[in-house]
């Protein structure tokens, strides 16, 4: 398969902001995202004549922290060079980043490959570099009338993690991004939910033909979508026996292509030179201080050995930090009892409605969700009632509260005639609005109560008369069944649970239907 014609080779760089407090050369501060554009910047990170940069220790400590994490070699001496080209967002002319010298070389990151297996990705590099400024489009960004820049961004401290091209496919390239964001979430150096905190460029080529870069891609989802698209042009080129030019490619999300924007930079383009203004790191010694915290493969073992979950189930609930944490919460009361069922609705159910709703775990309380799996491992309800619960547990912890404060904006004029604009936030009880209350969420018990979900056992003289009206209406199902036909039984099964709204339980229901129609005869 390693030499197969139209073999796909995808290779990745992955731009992940450190969460720091303060940019990577100067003290202003990382949490922008909030205020007016240009309102976090100063001499240093705008690049101005005189200004000195400072590093961030913490940066580079949290940097060093990855790459012990992902098996990488810290060096003895890095080096922060310039990169020099010219772009709108680029304040200085040049970007401080690490060139023939970064702080950490080789690696690995395992994850699941197509086939199934554990697949190790090798790391090349990672280096530490500032981030630049933002563009903000006015219309839109292939038919704005201009852009706008806004700098708050520029200084962000950025690790650039290099894979190298061990990739088969879009889905394995997903698959790396979705097990380093877990990494990163699990070392507490990176928040996935900060707007631009992960970007990628992927490289990407079809055995035999040039490689072409994909900038501009700023999702987890949105990697898959630009590589897919990739790899059907490409293959189309090829089949039409046009070649493939080296060149830089946007991915442009609203209408998931990609286009071209200009030919592939050399690395001579960039002019590379040591940075005269920092010195070298030597911070070598610095890792055996390092403790790191339980990774998500560690964990996903451990769950597997302590709480008895499959190795799928334990995939998908460690594959988020929030996630582990959560299913951890919810049966911490009785680990051994809750654990296979809470495994299962967590990652099999809960999710998926979380996604269709898209809403955030952080909205469900882990108390509620133990409190259905004790109801669904008492044998309370069905399978089928206990999705209507959960369906409407998250529908009522969906509603959005309104805010209890309302902003107020007003000028204020000196005596030298300047205007001054303030704001705050006031009671709405002061400002004489009148608040909508929204009643606590119910509990699944009380749920099960008012809806009637409540399981008829085998002694429910409902699930007779059910079984009996199914029967009675369906004559057809009912010579197929007794001509032999294995279909017809599971279809009258079927009418007596839309008869019972998926009361019934399965066991009694199968045992008492078969017993009917033993009484009752061909």
């Amino acid at each position: 398969m390693a030499d197969a014609e139209g073999q796909v080779i995808v290779g990745l760089e992955v731009h992940c902001q450190l969460d720091t407090l303060s940019k990577l050369f100067c003290g202003c501060s990382t949490d922008y995202r909030s205020d007016g554009p240009n309102t976090h910047v100063c001499p240093i990170c705008l690049g101005l004549p005189g200004a000195m940069p400072a590093l961030n220790k913490r940066a580079i400590e949290y940097a060093m922290k990855v790459a012990k994490a992902l098996n990488c070699e810290i060096i003895s001496e890095a080096e922060f060079s310039r990169k020099n080209y010219f772009y709108p967002d680029l304040d200085k002319a040049y970007q401080i980043t690490q060139y023939d010298k970064p702080l950490a070389l080789g690696g690995y990151l395992e994850i699941e490959s197509d086939e199934g297996g554990e697949k190790k990705v090798r790391l090349t590099r990672i280096h530490v570099e500032e981030d630049p400024g933002r563009l903000v489009h006015m219309g839109n960004t292939e038919r704005g009338k201009y852009s706008l820049v806004d700098y708050n961004r520029a200084g962000i401290p950025l690790i650039e993690i290099v894979s190298e091209p061990d990739m088969r496919s879009p889905k394995e390239a997903r698959k790396f991004l979705n097990k380093l964001r877990a990494t990163l979430e699990y070392l507490s150096v990176f928040d996935s939910e900060k707007e631009g905190s992960l970007r990628v460029d992927a490289n990407i080529s079809i055995k035999g033909s040039e490689r072409v870069e994909v900038k501009n891609i700023t999702s987890y989802k949105g990697v898959e979508k630009a590589l897919t698209f990739e790899v059907t042009r490409q293959k189309n080129l090829i089949r039409r026996g046009q070649t493939i030019d080296r060149e830089t490619r946007h991915y442009l999300e609203a209408r998931g292509i990609t286009q071209s924007a200009r030919s592939k930079e050399q690395e001579h383009d960039y002019r590379y030179f040591p940075e005269p203004d920092l010195r070298p790191l030597r911070v070598k010694s610095w890792v055996d201080n390092i403790v790191l915290p339980e990774l998500p493969d560690a964990r996903r073992e451990r769950f597997i050995a302590r709480y008895g979950c499959s190795l799928s189930h334990a995939r998908t609930l460690t594959g988020e930090l929030k996630l582990a944490n959560f299913f951890e919460q919810v049966v911490a009361a009785d680990p051994q009892g809750l654990s296979p069922l809470a495994a299962t609705w967590i990652a099999d159910t809960l999710i998926g409605e979380l996604n269709y709703r898209d809403m955030s775990l952080d909205r469900v309380e882990p108390a509620a969700m133990t409190g259905l799996v004790r109801i669904l491992k008492k044998g309370t309800i069905t399978d089928k009632s206990g999705v209507e619960v959960l369906r409407v547990m998250l529908d009522q912890r969906h509603r959005k509260e309104p805010d209890n404060t309302i902003k107020v904006a007003w000028s204020l004029t000196n005596d030298e005639g300047k205007v001054t604009l303030a704001a705050e936030k006031i009671p709405v009880s002061e400002a004489g609005i009148k608040r909508t209350i929204i009643e606590a969420p119910e509990t699944p018990e009380a749920i099960v109560q008012r809806l009637a979900l409540a399981k008829h056992t085998g002694d429910d003289r409902v699930i007779t008369a059910a079984i009996q009206e199914a029967i009675a209406e369906n004559p057809k199902a009912l010579g197929d069944y007794y001509a032999g036909k294995a279909g017809a039984l599971n279809f009258l099964v079927g009418q007596v649970m839309k008869k019972t709204r998926g009361k019934a339980d399965p066991a009694d229901l199968n045992r008492m239907l078969a017993e009917a129609l033993k009484t009752r005869g061909p």
